[in-house]
């Protein structure tokens, strides 16, 4: 094994560009490999370029008449009411040129990784373009064209009959994925999200366990608007090492949407620097335990682009690597960069104390917190 960690990256990736005010913006991609450059923490060694994903790969998750339909937008080609069908040209998801290949970049970076880790080159890879996991087999949804992370399950269950453990702390519930698979007992699904109460798109309660025989392979644990570190790191941990040794899977792949962080303006949680350290060590150790050290990260949420989510996503990076960066951010990185950026840039890889007062409802928000998670378990905990 030349490298236990490969880290897929190249300037294709950055192509998936909406328009230059949509909050879905590509450039955190190249800040957070720039800040990892910078900070002598990515070795050219460690870099993988990852191939486009072909037709038949993306149509193991999405409809063929769905992908033409993508192709023909990206074209200029396909009626606006046809396209409103399939999701495409909607405020959230505007069409724009080229978007079946900038789309397929990102598929096949995931599958970039996927392969490294599955053909044993490497014990762990990051796709940060990925992780879009709104989109659905024949719909365009929330940012997301084409789901890179339904994609590569399936793929892994196809080329390597793998049983999969699927892992999302995107502040928005992992509903592309846990739909597409939830009626399919070698696919389990984890989902650390804010309550759709308030967010888009509204799923994930408890109360989604799957079908069929996929019943009981799908777990959700929707936490409170304004939790904060202790209760999301409770949760987040408690349930992945349950699920995990209920599941026992041959892999791991994780969402690391960064978007609960306290800075995004998209949600409504209040997590810091210090979730984000915590999430992909935890991730690595229980994939060690329990699949041989095999894990995938792709990136995802994160709309803070320039405070919260080089830093979060470097980090990701880091703890896969064995490397634990702290104290003052990388000075060349910080003078290219905050003339650009709309808000003064964190100088270091910690957030301060005090970035916002206190919740006057962090026992309570704990408290419900706990009883979801204790409610979202119990199937294990009852049969354990």
């Amino acid at each position: 094994m030349k490298n236990e960690s490969v880290f897929v990256y190249s300037q294709d990736l950055l192509g998936y560009k909406f328009s230059e005010t949509h909050p879905f913006n590509q450039l955190r991609v190249q800040l957070a490999y720039e800040l990892l450059k910078d900070t002598g923490c990515l070795d050219d060694d460690q870099i993988v370029t990852p191939r486009k994903a072909t037709d038949e790969e993306i149509m193991l998750i999405h409809d063929k008449g769905y992908v033409e339909a993508v192709k023909k937008a990206g074209e200029g080609q396909l009626n606006q009411e046809i396209a409103l069908n399939y999701g495409l040209g909607t405020e959230d998801t505007p069409i724009f040129p080229n978007m079946h290949d900038a789309s397929s970049w990102i598929v096949g970076a995931t599958l970039t990784a996927v392969d490294w880790v599955m053909e044993g080159k490497a014990k762990h890879a990051l796709s940060l373009s990925g992780g879009l996991h709104h989109g659905f087999r024949g719909k365009a949804s929330g940012f997301c064209i084409y789901n890179d992370s339904s994609i590569a399950i399936e793929y892994m269950k196809q080329k390597y009959n793998a049983r999969v453990l699927y892992v999302d702390t995107d502040a928005h519930h992992g509903d592309g994925v846990q739909w597409a698979f939830y009626d399919d007992p070698d696919v389990c699904t984890l989902s650390i999200h804010e309550t759709g109460r308030y967010l888009f798109p509204g799923t994930g309660s408890i109360h989604e366990k799957g079908a069929g025989k996929g019943y009981g392979f799908s777990f959700n644990v929707p936490v409170d608007a304004f939790t904060e570190d202790e209760s999301f790191l409770e949760c987040y941990e408690k349930s992945l090492w349950e699920v995990a040794e209920f599941f026992k899977p041959d892999v791991i792949i994780t969402q690391n949407g960064v978007d609960a962080h306290y800075y995004d303006p998209l949600t409504h949680l209040s997590v810091t620097m210090k979730t984000y350290t915590e999430i992909p060590r935890i991730a690595k150790e229980v994939a060690e335990k329990y699949c041989g050290g095999r894990w995938i990260a792709t990136g995802g949420g994160g709309y803070d682009i320039w405070r919260v989510v080089p830093r979060a996503w470097s980090y990701l990076w880091c703890v896969m690597n064995g490397q634990a960066p702290s104290g003052q951010i990388a000075e060349n990185w910080l003078e290219r960069w905050t003339n650009e950026s709309k808000h003064p840039l964190p100088r270091t890889w910690e957030d301060e104390s005090g970035i916002y007062k206190p919740i006057p409802r962090k026992d309570e928000i704990t408290s419900k917190n706990r009883a979801t998670l204790e409610k979202s378990l119990y199937s294990i905990r009852k049969s354990s």
